[in-house]
């Protein structure tokens, strides 16, 4: 089974590590062409030109995705470099591990936000184009914590189960249009968030302990699945949450 992409443009926030990059880096060999969303310009030059190096066609385009004249701005540049993007995928965000007597309006808003509002402002942004087409896709990059909840994690539980609920609503909208909406749940994966954890042998071991398949899952596996769900082999797959996480939310 091949997945071509040929033709395609995706938008991805948060796009310039992480499981952005790497969904990046599939959709590109897949042959879609790649439009990079974040705030760290070195990142975004880093990964744009890995993309480019690897044979594929990419850009970056800095601004803030909470905000709705940068959001507007950024849409139109990027309309401009290469016409309506087919692909969204909503990865930008942001996590506060505090109980909730200590955290602040701030840390609550800026996790919010981050995660929520921005896919409210960039899915607002993007639809249209792809409503021209007749043919979409949007991936809303939800969590574990979409459906399960854990101490000290209020704002991003609160921001993910949200997120759920867009990508539910969202698909009932726009089914009609040939656009699909769908969030991926990942699990702990070895992205530079988890070094610490990861690096450190005592409580790397402790953690996997708890993980059914005993490991970190992969950006890869994200990556192939977020491809999948591009592709016209998932044409009646939409307001649903595919869980990739190793058997952590099974127990």
């Amino acid at each position: 089974m091949k997945i071509d992409l040929t033709g395609k443009v995706a938008v991805i926030t948060g796009g310039s590590r992480g499981l952005g990059k790497a969904m990046a880096e599939t959709l590109s060999q897949a042959g879609a062409k790649i439009a990079l969303i974040a705030r760290n310009e070195e990142k975004l030059t880093e990964t744009r030109d890995e993309l480019i190096a690897a044979g594929g066609e990419a850009e970056y385009f800095m601004g803030d995705v909470t905000d709705e004249e940068e959001v507007a701005r950024i849409a139109k540049e990027v309309n401009a470099r290469f016409g309506a993007p087919h692909i969204l995928i909503n990865n930008a965000g942001t996590n506060c591990r505090t109980h909730l007597v200590d955290a602040t309006l701030a840390d609550f808003e800026g996790v919010v936000d981050s995660s929520l509002k921005s896919a409210f402002l960039v899915s607002r942004a993007f639809v249209p184009g792809m409503r021209e087409h007749g043919w979409g896709r949007v991936i809303n990059m939800t969590s574990i914590l979409s459906h399960i909840g854990l101490p000290a994690r209020t704002p991003y539980c609160s921001a993910k189960f949200g997120l759920l609920g867009m990508t539910k609503a969202l698909s009932l909208e726009l089914a009609p249009e040939g656009i699909t909406v769908n969030g991926i749940s990942p699990g702990p994966c070895g992205t530079e968030m988890n070094h610490a954890v990861m690096n450190d042998p005592e409580a790397n071991a402790q953690f996997l302990k708890n993980l059914p398949v005993g490991r970190w899952g992969n950006v890869e596996e994200i990556g192939a699945l977020a491809c999948y769900i591009c592709s016209d082999l998932a044409g009646f797959l939409t307001g649903t949450d595919i869980v990739i996480d190793g058997g952590w939310t099974a127990r």
